[in-house]
């Protein structure tokens, strides 16, 4: 288990625990009550940590080593039944960007999303979930063919943006990204948004829009990370903190603004500390938010989702 800064003193209390217990377990001395008294602190240690949390904080969970990758929520929600497609039938196959069929129950999603490494190898693989156009194009091409057969789209948005690269600017990134902005706003069946780690800038927007956006509790989604705009405004990353402040990026912030729709509670300590957990939670958003659109006709379906990102940024003085 790797700890964060700010998580060192549960990781303390958590090595005292383990301590105390095996004394108990390797030698004849009754240390109930001292486990039972160190378990407490930590569950108390554990609430007030998490309950008060920074916007840096929750930015450094987003990106948390131990944290559940898209692959990681598609696997444990379809199972067996997930089949991933590949190439944008233009250039190649994108890594960084995964889709494919899967199904929840008896009803088939089109899953599509950004998916980084574990390792420096997957890492380097996975370009650390950076897509170039070509996998917006991937993207697109698959949400298309899921139109086309009245199929549900699911995304998961984890990134730290799209690709920077001269060469991806050569194959059009721009007109990627927009164009995927373009067509998933006249999308003729229901795409539920699910931000999982990080939501950087056009990288996040290119697979973003939604009938139904969820954010998880300890995500963030801004046209910046807090370091890009440190280094912007102040020439340093040594601002991040009153940059992530700034920013406005947290669930709550977004809720807010109204430019996500719901938040998506995570386990105490974040999404990595209960896997199992987080995935029912998700998978039970997602056939919810499907629950609330299957039933309306492509028109209706269309019109809303245009009506609502029509009404963001506007403001009454």
């Amino acid at each position: 288990m790797e700890y964060l800064d700010f998580e060192l003193p549960i990781k303390e209390l958590e090595e005292q625990y383990q301590k105390a217990c095996a004394i108990g377990q390797e030698s004849e001395v009754d240390v109930s009550a001292t486990c039972r008294q160190i378990e407490k602190r930590l569950i108390e240690t554990k609430k007030e940590i998490y309950k008060n949390l920074t916007a840096w904080q929750r930015v450094q969970l987003s990106r948390h080593p131990n944290r559940p990758y898209t692959l990681d929520y598609i696997n444990s929600i379809c199972g067996a039944s997930f089949l991933e497609l590949h190439g944008d039938r233009n250039v190649k196959d994108d890594k960084a960007m995964i889709g494919g069929l899967g199904k929840i129950g008896d009803q088939s999603y089109m899953f599509v999303g950004q998916q980084k490494g574990y390792n420096t190898k997957t890492r380097q693989y996975r370009n650390f979930g950076m897509a170039n156009p070509e996998g917006y194009r991937k993207a697109l091409r698959l949400m298309k063919s899921a139109e086309k057969f009245g199929i549900p789209v699911v995304t998961f948005v984890d990134t730290p943006g799209a690709y920077p690269g001269l060469e991806a600017e050569e194959r059009g990134q721009g007109e990627a990204i927009a164009r995927n902005i373009l067509e998933m706003t006249r999308l003729k069946v229901p795409i539920i948004v699910v931000i999982i780690g990080e939501g950087a800038s056009g990288g996040a927007l290119g697979i973003g829009v939604g009938d139904k956006v969820l954010m998880l509790e300890n995500t963030w989604y801004s046209v910046i990370s807090p370091e890009s705009c440190s280094s912007i405004l102040w020439r340093s990353w040594e601002f991040k903190e009153i940059a992530a402040e700034a920013l406005k990026l947290t669930a709550k912030d977004m809720k807010k603004q109204k430019l996500i729709d719901e938040i998506v509670k995570e386990p105490v300590g974040g999404a990595h500390s209960n896997r199992e957990m987080t995935f029912e939670t998700v998978k039970n958003a997602i056939i919810d938010a499907y629950d609330e659109f299957k039933n309306l006709s492509p028109e209706d379906l269309v019109k809303k989702r245009m009506d609502k990102y029509s009404s963001m940024g506007v403001f009454k003085g």
